[in-house]
């Protein structure tokens, strides 16, 4: 996409460096891409932050504590999402698998594993988790076995090269198997209420701003289908408590919480939530 496009939205990226990025329109696949992107070798130092959440297992802060209690329940109920998949096997690769709590659980529950984590610092702590017999890799590109599930949670959003990396993802994918992405839905009704404050843009690390639109015509490019979109409901929680912060200097709790169940409440029938999980297969 180029710079001529129309600048949705200008954002501060409030977690490493200040600066402003903005978020230009693509009307043919509706979605936002950040500009400028940062350069390869500039990617690390924007997550250089003790701020950076899925990076770390800490529970300092308030936000950090309710971020590990929510953290439980949700890889619950991932867990369940994917032992529902009618696959030929149990070997799944997470990718983005940050500190390796999801493996952890898949592992737990007799799937085979398999990570990839380009952070340093949480690769570790994944293989100091998992144990030493799990591989977790740098790059996607390093693979080239197949997997009956493959998931991406919040990650999407943050690869340079789209088409490839989709297409790079499909090669890996059993024919019968599972491919599984969430990301943020900037369409969602706490986007449009916080517009440049809403935690979610996290302009510059996310790249990429989807809507449903946008991830189905992404896929369709590679002769995947989107076969259901399911609601990450407490999303709308986390990111307005986080989008307060950005907004007003405080956390505003109350606030926050309101907001996040309103959105919740208007998604209900407009079927934009906060975040969402969708599952493709292979056409």
């Amino acid at each position: 996409m180029s710079r001529n496009k129309d600048v949705f939205l200008t954002c501060l990226d409030y977690t490493v460096s200040n600066k402003k990025f903005d978020l230009l329109y693509n009307s043919k696949f509706e979605m936002l891409e950040t500009f400028p992107k940062p350069e390869p070798e500039e990617l690390p130092f924007y997550y250089e932050s003790e701020d950076y959440i899925s990076h770390t297992d800490s529970k300092k802060s308030l936000i950090e504590k309710l971020y590990q209690i929510v953290k439980k329940y949700a890889l619950h109920k991932k867990l369940m999402l994917i032992n529902s998949f009618n696959t030929d096997g149990k070997n799944i690769l997470d990718v983005g698998c940050g500190t390796g709590d999801f493996l952890f659980t898949c592992k737990n529950n007799n799937w085979d594993v398999v990570g990839v984590e380009p952070n340093d610092k949480a690769q570790k702590n994944a293989k100091n988790k998992l144990g030493e017999n799990t591989k977790i890799y740098s790059n996607i590109d390093e693979l080239d076995n197949k997997f009956d599930v493959i998931t991406l949670w919040h990650v999407l959003e943050h690869v340079p090269n789209l088409d490839e990396y989709i297409s790079k993802l499909k090669t890996l994918l059993k024919p019968n198997g599972v491919l599984v992405i969430a990301v943020p839905n900037f369409k969602s009704f706490d986007a449009n209420h916080y517009k440049q404050f809403w935690a979610a843009f996290d302009v510059p690390r996310h790249l990429w701003h989807f809507s449903k639109k946008s991830i189905q015509l992404l896929f369709e490019k590679q002769k995947m289908d989107v076969v259901k979109i399911l609601p990450m409901k407490f999303d709308s929680f986390y990111v307005s408590l986080l989008s307060e912060k950005y907004k007003t200097g405080n956390n505003n709790f109350f606030k926050a919480f309101c907001l996040g169940l309103l959105s919740n409440i208007k998604a209900s029938t407009s079927k934009e939530y906060s975040s969402l999980i969708y599952i493709i297969k292979n056409v």
